[in-house]
């Protein structure tokens, strides 16, 4: 019996696009079609794969006037954005400009006798489950440099942007990347747990859930399969006595707020020296009071509503749950806010780590700030997490912000910054947050594996 996968619009509740999903048979079919078409890629010279991926690339650029109001319906973010390319085309450009010094071969030495260096070849199959939030940019993070490594790619997108790994996958092709190459499928749980269970794919990498990461372990579970998993954050930002306050309460906040709160590295929780504190919140409640939650597809609208009802019902049961143990709200409830979807912003004051909004992850609109009097109690609240993605300190001091990152549990510390994406940087993150990393030279390394070659020359 089939079964049917259905994108339900934020917008307005209504179905805007459904897919059935691969049998079992038709999803080996698949995986066996990816493998078979391997060797003839990673056989062709680097450039000529590089010169394809950034054609694919220019490709889903070129379908970007369709794509923003696509994705307002399918997850909510408001067209005004103008969508995800820039960071799309900013990320494969990235790994296409360094592929040629991260895959080189190292050179251990050569004399007269033997000739010693390590290689990076290509795993083989690798299969991408990407997320919702920032479906194009999560999904390209992976999919360019295996591609460009020389592994085929099969690519599952969540439900939720159930269009993104169509237009993806035939944007590739149509500029001349082989079918098998760079498929899209549309697969059930059970069958996604089969296919990784039976080996059918050489690598896998998840970006999603703590729970979704955890089932794709047990599927991997004996297989030995190498797993690269994005999981949850709570990310934190903290504000020294010395920090330029303008910049750190317009970006923090922004890094709250913007895609109403769905961001992988978005700021969950601030702390504020308490010489700031007042005048940081201040200015924050004003800037939160001036956006216009409303339909994405309107202009005018800086605020969309969350990508569904039920992540929304989330954000609303932590804030609840806060002011019955004593947190004040800052923001009053929009006329928009429906109950459903559409959640007004908030901000929240004495809050504490007994609160579930300032330990689990909210992936919403809303923040919570607490005083804090040294750097040694915002390192201690910034580490009493389950979560370690990023970091974002704010200070004039180079040396003081790098002792501070030094001694935080994350993957990615910034100072005077937030909410970003370095592609010359390894995106990775520790604790319940994953493991692998992404991007940067360390993400060639992991969709990759060392040979060795050690070549005795024949003396006489």
């Amino acid at each position: 019996m089939s079964s049917v996968l259905k994108c339900i619009s934020p917008i307005d509740g209504s179905v805007y696009a459904e897919r059935e999903v691969l049998s079992a048979e038709a999803a080996q079919a698949a995986a066996a079609r990816a493998r078979a078409a391997q060797k003839d890629w990673a056989a062709r010279p680097l450039a000529e794969r590089i010169e394809l991926v950034m054609a694919g690339v220019a490709a889903v650029g070129a379908m970007n006037d369709e794509i923003v109001p696509e994705l307002a319906h399918m997850m909510g973010r408001p067209v005004r954005y103008g969508g995800e390319f820039g960071g799309f085309n900013e990320r494969a450009s990235h790994m296409a400009r360094i592929a040629d010094e991260a895959l080189a071969d190292i050179e251990v030495g050569e004399d007269a006798t033997f000739k010693r260096f390590i290689r990076r070849v290509p795993h083989g199959v690798v299969f991408v489950v990407a997320p919702w939030n920032y479906p194009y940019m999560t999904a390209i993070n992976t999919v360019a440099p295996a591609l460009i490594a020389g592994n085929t790619v099969v690519l599952k997108h969540a439900t939720q942007t159930l269009l993104v790994g169509e237009r993806m996958a035939g944007a590739f092709q149509s500029a001349g990347i082989p079918e098998d190459v760079f498929q899209n499928v549309f697969l059930d749980h059970d069958t996604t747990s089969a296919l990784i269970a039976g080996r059918a794919f050489d690598f896998v990498n998840f970006t999603g859930s703590v729970g979704g990461g955890k089932a794709m372990e047990r599927a991997a579970a004996g297989t030995f399969t190498g797993l690269g998993l994005e999981l949850g954050g709570k990310d934190p930002g903290y504000v020294a006595e010395d920090a330029d306050l303008e910049a750190a309460v317009d970006t923090l906040i922004d890094g709250a707020m913007f895609n109403s709160g769905q961001c992988c590295c978005g700021i969950e929780r601030i702390y504020v020296h308490e010489s700031l504190f007042d005048a940081f919140v201040e200015k924050a409640v004003a800037i939160v009071k001036g956006y216009k939650l409303g339909n994405p597809l309107d202009q005018a609208t800086t605020l969309g509503p969350m990508a569904h009802e039920r992540f929304a019902a989330e954000v609303r049961a932590q804030i609840d749950e806060a002011v019955a143990a004593g947190a004040v709200t800052h923001i009053p409830t929009m006329a928009e806010d429906d109950g459903g979807a559409y959640l007004s912003p908030q901000i929240l004051t004495n809050v504490t780590h007994d609160m579930r909004v300032m330990r689990d992850e909210s992936f919403g609109p809303v923040v919570g700030i607490m005083p804090v009097t040294s750097d040694a109690e915002a390192i201690a609240l910034m580490n009493d997490s389950q979560f370690g993605l990023t970091a974002s300190i704010w200070t004039q001091d180079v040396d003081r912000a790098t002792r501070i990152c030094d001694a935080l549990e994350t993957g990615t510390v910034f100072m005077n910054r937030a909410d970003y994406l370095d592609p010359g940087l390894c995106w990775t993150g520790c604790k319940d947050t994953g493991r692998g990393g992404g991007l940067s030279v360390i993400g060639y390394h992991n969709l990759t594996r060392p040979k060795s070659f050690h070549l005795k020359k024949v003396t006489k």
